[in-house]
């Protein structure tokens, strides 16, 4: 699977073999934004209307765009999970957070 990215959204974007074109869907808004297109030039293009589009809704009907994803990750864990993260943490010298997210970014 492949991601574009537009004005800090993400979309995902996967090949429809029953149109023959590209689907792309944005994964870091709540609401339903998605584009089609046959070229990365096209994908591109219509990833920029779909959005315009969406702004251009929002503002008229006063709701808020929704935010791209913020940075902030909230888990919930389990307390004894929770304690042996911290030590695997310590034990490498980082922060429960950089140690976290070295392995987050890791996996993904």
């Amino acid at each position: 699977m492949h991601t574009m990215t537009y004005k800090g959204y993400v979309a995902t974007i996967e090949f429809d073999p029953e149109i023959r074109s590209f689907h792309g869907q944005v994964i870091n808004a709540n609401s339903i934004i998605t584009f089609y297109g046959s070229s990365v030039n096209e994908l591109e293009t219509e990833f920029a209307k779909s959005m315009d589009v969406y702004f251009e809704h929002c503002e008229k009907t006063g709701k808020r765009p929704d935010k791209p994803y913020s940075g902030r990750l909230n888990l919930r864990a389990s307390p004894e999970l929770h304690a042996r993260l911290a030590v695997a943490a310590a034990n490498e010298g980082k922060s429960l957070n950089e140690w976290a997210m070295e392995h987050l970014e890791h996996a993904a």
